[in-house]
């Protein structure tokens, strides 16, 4: 239809009919003229259908603003040539209103054949002749395409991340509530992962905020690679990351999960500013089993966070029950750190490196240790895992620093020291001055004092870098490339430092030991490299006969591990050092004492309908050494309760006296921090099907059934306790 056959239309709605004096003044030519003006400008839009619904009349600008051809719009149905915006719940609506003879306003809509072109909104009347017969509809539409995006912007904004278009705080706290109580009506499990990345800060403060923020776009991407199923990721904030999986309770697998997602977020980032290496810690919790409500779960996961990162970081771990204590004893540590210093608390030990060839000891590295008033000695790895973001690092270093010269500086002059410096106080503006202060306090020559210096310094401004090692060079200090091999190991950093060593990182080392081929070719690498630069290689770590000879074979020229010796006190390296020349023999017999806790414990163990109490005096993946019971046969099939809801199904393979050898049916995994879990734990939603209430079942807490969690049985014990256990217990 002919704009001029749309506007004599006497019900047109729009200008037709009599509308005043202004309006009766005008001609038909004029008021044609007018509103081709307002088409053109786009202020005003037109379009009109017969009774049928095709489309008779569309402003040809509205054609042009769609990029489509008028003739391929005209004649077709209206509500196929143009569809509802996705989300606005009006795909029926519009063509049923137009069947039912309905006016409508505000409808937005793309042309069906240009899904990503303009936005319009339409609206329209119906029209009826002098007869009251419908006769079809006259409309007009508006370009609302920028008010459109800036709408869905603001909207996805309120909702996802800008920066890496992940799922922001409000989102996620909005699913993870939403699915709890669902899943908690279904009876459903739902895991939660929060992770961290570790070195974040270190590459803001070297690399600046954009590469920071670059960063994280490439941690995001990877994120969503590593998992390959349903899932819900959001970036809660700065570094910090959270995961929803829905439907899995499997530790085994949420383990390869974080596994996964460590090992490739450590993977080296190349960014505009250059090239940086980070980590990655998760805490994994599981709903019902460790918490009912978002609340529960999202801290339950925060705590085993926690606890990943004082482990060492780049490690994963399940919630436990006994983590919250562990979380405030930690607190109260990194609180006392600020006085340790004041109060003499911190000491020095030593460890021996030792030349490959003769056996003699070149050198003793310094570890910082603390000797709480209350916690007792807490040892260099814990300390470590402390100090590393504390705000006492800079001081702590400079202690070190200067307490080894002191101790040094009696002992004989062949024998050097060797001091870690943290990558915060290597970029302090007075680092140079407090290594030469320190060295003259000590009136020990400058040649003597080793400082290991991890590759990550490299990623601040490679002015000052480059600056402050020339200073160290020019002060005459020995510089030793620390963990080289475990993140970004670039050829430039030796080129441009005058490195005398080069220190192969402990993790190449220990996967040597375990595959001894392709590490070992690496290794091999790095010895040729260093040869090549007229440096030193030093491995650490050895524990083994094998891996020294290996280590020996790649032309290795320092070593140091238990195979030698541990960290020992000042006195007791200054009591050894006393001789002429001293020399180790590795030995096989030293080995890294056990850091994790003992097995050693009160279980449950359960047969039939009767639960007994046992010591467990052993446990590995396939099975587990129990003490407490007499005369049980060969055969006989336990369930053990490991606690937290851990059952694992077990038969006795021997049997001595009160002493018991099992073997589980299904293989124990590990915890991600040194232990064993099973993969499954009894579900609370079993418990509470048994008699508990579910909402009194405190995260990782299993006691809410009275009898435990198969309740003692009324039977009379088929087996005899054996009291050796009991008395050995108490």
């Amino acid at each position: 239809m002919p704009l001029k056959g749309f506007l004599s239309s006497k019900s047109s709605g729009l200008l037709g009919g009599r509308r005043g004096r202004a309006a009766s003044a005008l001609s038909d030519s004029e008021k044609l003229a007018m509103l081709d003006e307002l088409e053109q400008s786009g202020l005003g839009w037109f379009w009109a259908c017969d009774g049928e619904g095709n489309l008779t009349y569309l402003s040809s600008a509205i054609a042009d603003r769609l990029e489509l051809p008028l003739e391929e719009m005209l004649n077709q149905p209206l509500s196929t040539v143009f569809e509802p915006i996705d989300g606005q719940g009006r795909t029926r609506s519009l063509s049923l209103m137009i069947g039912a003879h309905k006016a409508f306003s505000g409808i937005a809509v793309h042309a069906a054949k240009r899904p990503d072109g303009a936005v319009l909104r339409l609206s329209g009347r119906p029209m009826r002749d002098d007869k009251g017969r419908f006769i079809g509809f006259r409309g007009t539409g508006a370009d609302i395409t920028e008010e459109y995006h800036r709408e869905a912007e603001t909207a996805r904004l309120a909702k996802y991340d800008s920066l890496t278009g992940l799922s922001n705080r409000h989102r996620m706290a909005h699913l993870i509530d939403t699915t709890l109580t669902a899943f908690r009506a279904a009876k459903r499990n739902c895991a939660i992962l929060m992770m961290d990345l570790d070195k974040f800060k270190q590459v803001n403060d070297t690399l600046g905020h954009a590469a920071g923020d670059e960063l994280l776009k490439q941690v995001a991407v990877r994120l969503k690679r590593s998992i390959e199923r349903d899932c819900e990721i959001g970036r809660l904030g700065g570094d910090e990351f959270q995961v929803m999986i829905p439907d899995v309770d499997d530790r085994g697998v949420l383990g390869e999960i974080a596994m996964k997602i460590i090992t490739m977020l450590k993977q080296p980032y190349s960014l505009e500013e250059g090239r940086c290496v980070i980590g990655c810690s998760v805490g994994i919790a599981i709903a019902p089993h460790d918490g009912v409500t978002r609340d529960e779960v999202v801290r339950s996961a925060d705590l085993a966070l926690y606890a990943a990162k004082n482990g060492g970081r780049g490690q994963y771990r399940f919630f436990s029950g006994d983590l919250e204590n562990e979380a405030i004893f930690r607190r109260r540590l990194e609180a006392d750190l600020g006085k340790a210093i004041d109060q003499d608390q911190l000491f020095l030990k030593y460890e021996p490196i030792v030349d490959a060839s003769t056996q003699r000891v070149e050198a003793l590295e310094a570890h910082i240790c603390w000797n709480h008033d209350q916690r007792g000695e807490i040892d260099e790895i814990e300390f470590a895992s402390i100090l590393d973001g504390s705000s006492q690092v800079n001081e702590v270093g400079r202690w070190a620093i200067s307490e080894a010269c002191k101790h040094a500086a009696y002992w004989p002059e062949s024998i050097r020291v060797s001091v870690n410096v943290p990558v915060p106080l290597f970029g302090s503006s007075d680092f140079v001055s407090s290594v030469k202060e320190a060295l003259q306090v000590a009136d020990m020559a400058a040649g003597r004092l080793d400082l290991e210096i991890n590759e990550a310094v490299f990623f601040g401004d490679t002015t000052a870098v480059d600056s402050t090692l020339a200073q160290l060079f020019k002060l005459g200090v020995r510089l030793t490339l620390d963990e080289f091999g475990s993140g970004y190991s670039s050829l430039s950093y030796l080129r441009r430092a005058p490195f005398d060593s080069i220190k192969i990182d402990e993790k190449l080392i220990a996967e040597a030991d375990r595959h001894d081929s392709r590490e070992l070719g690496l290794i091999r690498a790095i010895v040729a490299l260093s040869d090549a630069l007229e440096m030193d290689t030093v491995a650490h770590g050895i524990e083994t006969n094998a891996l020294l000879a290996s280590l020996l074979d790649c032309g290795v020229r320092r070593v140091q591990g238990p195979i030698f010796a541990a960290p020992m006190t000042r006195e007791e390296a200054e009591s050894e050092l006393l001789g002429e020349g001293w020399k180790i023999e590795p030995s096989s017999d030293r080995t890294r004492r056990a850091r994790r806790r003992t097995v050693y414990r009160k279980i449950q163990v359960i047969h039939d309908d009767h639960s007994y109490e046992v010591t467990l005096r052993n446990l590995s993946k396939t099975g587990a050494l129990i003490q407490g019971l007499a005369d049980v046969p060969k055969g006989t099939q336990f369930v053990v309760d490991l606690g937290g809801g851990q059952l694992a199904v077990a038969t006795v393979t021997r049997t001595s006296a009160d002493t018991q050898g099992l073997e589980f049916e299904h293989s124990l995994i590990d915890d991600g921090s040194g232990g064993l879990c099973t993969r499954n734990r009894v579900s609370p939603y079993a418990l509470a099907a048994a008699g508990a209430t579910l909402s009194a079942l405190s995260p990782g807490s299993y006691k809410a059934m009275e009898g435990g969690l198969l309740g003692q049985g009324a039977s009379i014990p088929q087996f005899g306790y054996a009291p050796s256990a009991e008395h050995e217990l108490a």
